[in-house]
């Protein structure tokens, strides 16, 4: 059944029909309408679960950790300070090896204050032992959530879903809605091996001494490494039942293209339309989005770019000092690799600056001319 859904509302409903047991959140612009859909949900009966109010993000987490403990699904949704203020708990949850997904709705960190759109926030935990999937289309909003517990729960470790704040969260799309019953025979019960349990006791985030500490950091990296072939299975099997699959690196136009764009979200979306003009001018140009970041699908990005000569990489999200964080992951993938194309860094878009069709025609045509690739990347500060 098709519904016209914002980003925000179809997060929602996934969270719905994945028959999350426990919800506790805050509110935080741009993900406030998450958490307000589902309060309503869980109000009128619409939804089986716990919805738990709490005074701040680094609660929410807490809490929602918790609840995952003894074996419940759980979920919460933020946005920017929010998910700063959460760092420690991040940590703490995927060191305890919990399947919670939460919804990350990006929005620039401060100072000085912004409510509007960069991947900053998101970014800056990518080194917390979440996966991280970033959603292009309101579509991929509903589904992701419907496939991240399927992928969490098996590989035990927590996913970060990532949407634009306000280009996907606040914007109407058609979306396809799946049948509740669908989703219970591709989403079973889960059912953990060890949980919190009176009846049956066991120890859990005891003092671990330093060969201990050191071999559940290698299963959690061991773990995180398979989770790309996990969520390629997930994805597959995804698109079996419900007709539609993203894959881990989404590729346009790539067959003969010499320039090749990559980027996260929804810019990507805006990407195609670009692609699209150039190439009816004779300029073969094409995009690769990623959806994955964590774990970083290296293998994938190498295959995807192996006949391109260069590389326009987008970053809405700078590390001070080091430069865009994105083509940093990307130069790292390709590093010592022959073969491998020049990879061009343009840091635009930070604090909501529009990034346009025409902004983004730009970028082809000077990554096409450009004969120098400074090591920090290319500023671009003006849409027009």
């Amino acid at each position: 059944m098709k519904e016209l859904l914002t980003g925000n509302q179809a997060f929602s409903q996934g969270v719905k029909l994945a028959r999350v047991q426990v919800i506790s959140a805050f509110p935080i612009t741009p993900q406030t309408s998450v958490v307000e859909e589902l309060a309503k949900i869980c109000a009128d009966d619409r939804l089986a679960a716990q919805f738990i109010r709490v005074e701040s993000e680094h609660s929410s987490m807490a809490c929602t950790a918790a609840a995952s403990m003894t074996g419940v699904r759980t979920f919460t949704a933020t946005s920017s300070h929010g998910l700063a203020y959460m760092h420690e708990m991040l940590h703490w949850a995927s060191g305890s090896r919990l399947p919670i997904v939460m919804v990350n709705v990006n929005r620039a960190i401060g100072a000085p204050w912004s409510i509007w759109f960069d991947q900053s926030d998101s970014l800056s935990q990518r080194d917390t032992g979440w996966l991280q999937i970033y959603c292009a289309t309101n579509q991929e909003c509903i589904d992701t959530v419907i496939q991240a517990y399927r992928l969490a729960e098996t590989i035990l470790l927590p996913v970060m879903i990532i949407s634009d704040g306000f280009i996907l969260s606040h914007t109407v799309e058609p979306v396809e809605v799946p049948a509740q019953e669908d989703v219970d025979a591709f989403l079973p019960t889960y059912v953990p091996k060890f949980k919190l349990d009176p009846k049956d006791p066991h120890a859990f985030n005891i003092l671990a001494g330093p060969e201990d500490f050191m071999g559940l950091r290698r299963t959690s990296q061991e773990d995180m490494e398979n989770a790309i072939t996990v969520l390629d299975e997930v994805d597959t099997a995804f698109q079996k039942t419900f007709g539609r699959g993203y894959g881990l690196v989404e590729t346009y136009c790539l067959e003969d293209a010499e320039t090749v764009m990559m980027g996260l979200g929804a810019t990507c979306e805006t990407a195609k339309d670009v692609v699209d003009d150039l190439r009816a001018k004779g300029i073969n140009v094409g995009l690769a989005r990623i959806r994955l970041f964590r774990p970083f699908p290296a293998a994938e990005i190498k295959d995807v770019l192996k006949d391109a000569k260069k590389v326009a990489v987008v970053d809405r999200a700078v590390s001070i000092g080091a430069g865009g964080i994105l083509s940093q992951e990307i130069k790292q993938a390709l590093f010592n690799v022959p073969g491998m194309p020049e990879v061009f860094s343009f840091i635009t878009g930070l604090g909501g600056m529009d990034v346009t069709p025409e902004l983004l025609s730009r970028i082809f045509m000077q990554t096409i001319e450009a004969s120098e690739n400074p090591a920090k990347g290319f500023w671009v500060e003006t849409a027009s």
